[in-house]
């Protein structure tokens, strides 16, 4: 499974959806994050909370290099769904390096929101 900032944000929070998407990290047999995605959630949780690498990796999942492959991936998602595409998807610049390494690992997407569910991308909840 891929996660998205999205997800681990609502753990940290403790959001509604926290418990559930923590049940589905712990039941999946490996979860990977793309390692601008893991920038993305250290960015976007400091301002409200101290958040270092440790705990991330605490959470068990696996950091992935981001490739050349996962580069045209993530510029094509940004062409198809990404805002200004016409796309309601209109995904943002972190959302397409999520986008990219669940499309290039064929794993479903663990993500908070409506927008990934506009694409060809598999949803971790089933949805």
């Amino acid at each position: 499974m891929i996660v998205d900032t999205s997800a681990i944000i609502a753990i940290l929070r403790q959001e509604p959806e926290a418990d559930t998407f923590s049940h589905l990290l712990n039941d999946s047999p490996a979860v990977r994050i793309a390692a601008p995605t893991a920038l993305e959630t250290y960015l976007v949780a400091g301002p409200t909370r101290s958040v270092d690498v440790e705990e991330v990796l605490g959470l068990g999942i696996e950091v992935v290099a981001f490739t050349e492959e996962h580069l045209a991936v993530a510029h094509h998602a940004h062409m198809t769904y990404g805002r200004g595409s016409g796309s309601p998807a209109r995904l943002n610049y972190g959302d397409c390096f999520s986008y990219a390494l669940a499309k290039v690992t064929g794993e479903p997407l663990l993500f908070k929101g409506d927008d990934f569910v506009h694409t060809d991308i598999q949803s971790a909840t089933g949805t």
